[in-house]
């Protein structure tokens, strides 16, 4: 069983910048589909961005242009950077994986606030 763990959350002043981490326990070339959602309270998980174990990247019209999805094989690590963070942003991001089975990590908070 591939666990996820994130790191690199915490509080940012709007217009800030984040990078967020996933290290997961397996090589993520077994993992076809990696990526982050994200949860603010009282709604619905939702898609932030995801990479493929190809490369090809998907951003939700929310983070797109902001935010940037990446995989480091050799670390078995994927990283989400966000920049111009605003505070609609705050929210727990979970790492998500998609192999032979689906994978999430705990979550992270993020919490974007002057």
């Amino acid at each position: 069983q591939v666990q996820l763990v994130e790191s690199g959350g915490g509080l940012v002043q709007p217009g800030g910048s984040l990078r967020l981490s996933c290290a997961a326990s397996e090589t993520i070339f077994i993992i076809n589909l990696m990526g982050w959602y994200r949860q603010a309270p009282g709604k619905q998980r939702e898609l932030v961005a995801t990479i493929t174990s190809g490369g090809s990247t998907n951003y939700a019209d929310s983070g797109k242009d902001r935010f940037t999805i990446s995989r480091d094989g050799a670390k078995n690590t994927v990283y989400l950077q966000m920049n111009s963070l605003k505070p609609e942003d705050t929210a727990v991001y979970y790492c998500y994986g998609l192999g032979r089975s689906v994978y999430w990590g705990r979550g992270t908070q993020v919490t974007v606030s002057s």
